[in-house]
């Protein structure tokens, strides 16, 4: 199959030689490639929600930068980013299963032992009992009261003795057990945590985002969704490497963090756009992105690669806001944020125009 590439090169005299329109056959493919994107990206999260969702999220961005005026660079880097971004969701998929079995064989083999040492125990005791069954006969046969009425004491006092280790043994034993247990769930924990977090930033990713937003419309809770998309980072990595425009994001995010009530979930949206939910109506969040405006917005300082000088670079972001409204679904909610972000967008480059 010719490639995207190929199509844009061809000689429209030659491909008509060869019966092949690469004005018609182009956007065909183009098309093509893009579903091949969207179909990846999907296939992706229902294999694997916690790393697949990422994958899902960065290819919707590769085809958003399809969307435009096409060109022979365009497609290179679409096939380039879309193949990184495969070759990552990979790596992270096997380590994201290869640590949940690990911590799945290690509770396994801990409830193994325990029943093991459960045997042991009971098998131990199992031998006092019938040395004191034996005892006991031996005592049956005794003429003498008194003798018999010693016996017993003793015995009785020995099976005691028996009895409370017995008590204390499994009380300790269930005691372990519930710790072990414990810190394992603990870990399991941390592995679903980390599964929730953009690897790069460190904030919640667009699964944890969309799970937040999802709880907040079946309470029927008010809040505003923003939706910011980072300005100018495209040029940062065209001109700095990609080195340089992930640790620009990931400060970026540090700062939006900082600038947001604990309340507040920020989270990456996807390449260089984020979101924000605050539990509030649109004053009150008008009111927090105003702090977003005035210590978030500004210069940052990135340093291109090694023994190269640091750079000071400005960066603000288009906004778009809106309340859900009760009768809203998730998607309404992204699509009115997405809207709004956009306008704002336009509107800018408007005025610089």
């Amino acid at each position: 199959m010719i490639s995207l590439k190929k199509y844009l090169e061809m000689n429209p005299e030659k491909a008509g030689q060869k019966g092949a329109d690469p004005a018609e056959l182009f956007p065909a493919a183009l098309k093509a490639f893009r579903s091949v994107l969207t179909a990846a990206g999907n296939s992706a999260a229902r294999a694997c929600p916690p790393v697949g969702s990422e994958l899902q999220q960065n290819l919707v961005q590769v085809d958003k930068n399809l969307a435009g005026a096409i060109t022979v660079l365009n497609v290179q880097e679409a096939e380039r980013e879309a193949g990184e971004q495969l070759e990552l969701w990979e790596s992270r998929t096997k380590d994201f299963y290869q640590a949940r079995t690990n911590e799945v064989k290690e509770l396994l083999i801990t409830l193994a032992r325990t029943a093991e040492s459960v045997g042991e125990r009971d098998h131990r005791y199992s031998d006092h009992f019938s040395q004191f069954t034996s005892r006991l006969k031996t005592i049956s046969n005794l003429e003498d009261l008194t003798n018999v009425r010693a016996s017993l004491v003793r015995e009785a006092l020995e099976l005691k003795t028996y009895v409370d280790k017995m008590e204390e043994d499994s009380t300790k034993l269930v005691k372990d057990l519930k710790t072990e247990v414990s810190a394992y769930e603990t870990k399991l924990k941390e592995v679903e945590e980390l599964a929730l977090r953009d690897a790069l930033t460190g904030l919640s990713n667009r699964r944890n985002v969309e799970e937040r937003i999802e709880f907040r419309i079946s309470s029927k809770q008010t809040f505003c969704a923003a939706m910011l998309d980072v300005n100018k980072l495209k040029r940062v990595n065209d001109e700095h490497g990609h080195l340089a425009g992930d640790s620009l994001l990931q400060q970026f995010a540090h700062e939006l963090r900082s600038a947001m009530r604990s309340s507040d979930v920020i989270g990456r949206w996807g390449g260089d756009e984020f979101m924000i939910i605050m539990d509030c109506d649109l004053a009150g969040a008008n009111a927090q992105l105003e702090r977003v405006h005035k210590w978030v917005f500004g210069d940052y300082t990135i340093r291109p690669g090694k023994g190269s000088g640091e750079v000071k670079v400005h960066v603000d972001a288009a906004i778009g806001l809106t309340q859900w409204q009760a009768g809203q679904t998730l998607k309404d909610v992204v699509e009115h944020a997405d809207a709004a972000m956009y306008r704002e967008k336009q509107q800018v480059r408007a005025q610089h125009a």
